[in-house]
């Protein structure tokens, strides 16, 4: 797999296995699984800085680079790109290590727009920090 930068752009915000019950028929981990994982670590990052819920609103893009293989540590580094009133744009990239590999390479990026959100789900302000 080819890396596309030297190091990850942001913090890291999750980390799981890509296991075999989420691979195509080619045996590659699906990419809706991986834009899922990418949401969620997205997700964590927007309600700390929102402190409380969030919800996606967008992703405005989204590049698959390579594939991810099955056993694969998949990393997922954010950082924010803007921040408005009630949203946040966040860029979001995945990381992958195979099996026993210290070198690491970026398999996806993208990036997503959440807003702030009160109990009854209506848009709030991200509070000021």
């Amino acid at each position: 797999m080819e890396n596309q930068s030297p190091a990850p752009a942001g913090k890291l915000i999750s980390q799981t296995i890509a296991m075999p019950r989420e691979t195509n028929a080619n045996g590659d981990i699906f990419g809706g699984w991986l834009l899922g994982q990418m949401d969620l670590a997205g997700a964590i990052l927007a309600g700390r800085i929102a402190k409380g819920r969030v919800a996606t609103v967008a992703i405005s893009s989204m590049s698959f680079l390579n594939s991810v293989p099955v056993g694969a540590v998949v990393g997922c580094y954010a950082h924010i790109i803007s921040l408005g009133c009630s949203s946040m744009r966040i860029l979001i990239e995945a990381w992958v290590e195979g099996d026993h590999q210290a070198d690491s390479s970026k398999v996806t990026e993208g990036e997503f727009v959440f807003v702030a959100i009160d109990d009854q789900g209506n848009k709030r302000q991200v509070p000021k920090s």
